[in-house]
């Protein structure tokens, strides 16, 4: 099963996007944005960055948890991972993305 881009908006009216993979798990999580058009403009630079390794930018939080951002050209963050319990599930998470992004439909959940 492919994976899919699912917008949603926040109760403050504010867009995001979860990109899930097949299994239905959230891989990315957006920032917010103002506008639907915005959003949908994010999973297009998320489709197009996604397939980039030089996009991901590899970090790790003060908890010590490796997680992973992705970047727009322009050093934008576009999105960005849960916490992973070790470096290896990071580098999977980040496959799964690049795997996933490119041809991934667009669900939008804001019209039910």
């Amino acid at each position: 099963m492919a994976g899919k881009f699912e917008i949603t908006q926040s109760k403050s009216g504010k867009f995001m996007f979860n990109l899930k993979a097949g299994n239905g798990q959230v891989i990315l999580t957006s920032q917010m944005y103002e506008s639907k058009a915005s959003a949908l403009a994010g999973v297009e630079s998320c489709k197009k960055n996604g397939a980039i390794d030089g996009r991901f930018e590899r970090a790790t939080s003060k908890a010590d948890e490796p997680y992973f951002n992705l970047k727009a050209s322009n050093g934008q963050v576009i999105g960005r991972s849960e916490m992973y319990s070790s470096a290896a599930s990071m580098e999977n998470g980040i496959k799964s993305v690049q795997t996933n992004a490119p041809d991934a439909a667009v669900k939008d959940l804001t019209e039910a």
